[in-house]
């Protein structure tokens, strides 16, 4: 969609260069999909020249503008949760090649996959601010609602740190949408934690990530096209039940 109000395009584009009017631009496949007239300029993040993986001795840093190619190529062969993630896009291979991590997470809607992986990974969000600060914030905090996240003005997602050793457990996945290349519905992904427990991460079903031992207690169901609350409900258990027979035997 033509973003018609948009008279600038900053290219490289820093947090410094942030104002009121402004749009952090990554790929855009986000950005692009719905009318914006708030916006006036595009920052774009692409031409900064952030490696998309940069592989430390505890974790992997995903620059946000990685794109879901570069993350498949990079992680997915090593860790098969992180191709099954990439996967649940059921883009074509032109959305993998420009879609990127951080604009799944910035963009913060609940069948976002790159919210579901670096949830259920323990993941850490690197947090930039336009007066040069820097945050960090659990992924599980980082999405707040439907399109909502904890981003203030002129903050921007810099990096997604995921833990070698989260990235390295066992782990279940499983997957629902009412149609066989339809938006997911019902995201559930198991990871067997140190001390043999499991956690569940709830995502795509409910408005935000929920990391929990069981899903009896949830009540944050999405209602929607896509699926209604009693169904996602049913799936969601039933998903939860499999995921602990698979992991837990």
């Amino acid at each position: 969609m033509d973003l018609n109000t948009v008279t600038a395009v900053i290219s490289p584009a820093a947090p410094g260069d942030w104002r009121p009017g402004d749009a952090w631009l990554g790929g855009g496949t986000a950005l692009f999909g719905e009318p914006r007239p708030e916006i006036t300029r595009l920052l774009d993040l692409t031409a900064a020249g952030w490696p998309p993986l940069t592989f430390h001795g505890d974790h992997v840093e995903v620059a946000a503008t990685c794109t879901i190619a570069q993350l498949a190529a990079g992680l997915g062969e090593r860790f098969p949760i992180v191709l099954e993630c990439c996967h649940a896009f059921l883009a074509s291979f032109k959305i993998w090649n420009v879609a990127t991590v951080g604009g799944n997470l910035c963009a913060s809607l609940p069948a976002g996959p790159m919210i579901s992986l670096s949830v259920a990974m323990a993941g850490t969000c690197v947090v930039a601010g336009p007066d040069g600060s820097s945050r960090e914030v659990p992924a599980a905090d980082f999405v707040t609602g439907e399109g909502r996240n904890v981003l203030s003005d002129g903050e921007l997602l810099r990096a997604v740190r995921l833990p070698m050793a989260t990235l390295s457990a066992r782990t279940a996945y499983r997957r629902g949408s009412l149609f066989r290349h339809g938006r997911s519905a019902v995201l559930l992904i198991g990871r067997v934690e140190p001390d043999g427990e499991l956690s569940l991460t709830v995502t795509a079903a409910t408005k935000k990530p929920y990391v929990v031992k069981n899903v009896d207690g949830l009540d944050d169901w999405v209602d929607d096209v896509h699926g209604s609350p009693a169904w996602r409900r049913h799936l969601t258990h039933r998903y939860a039940a499999q995921i602990r027979a698979e992991l837990m035997s």
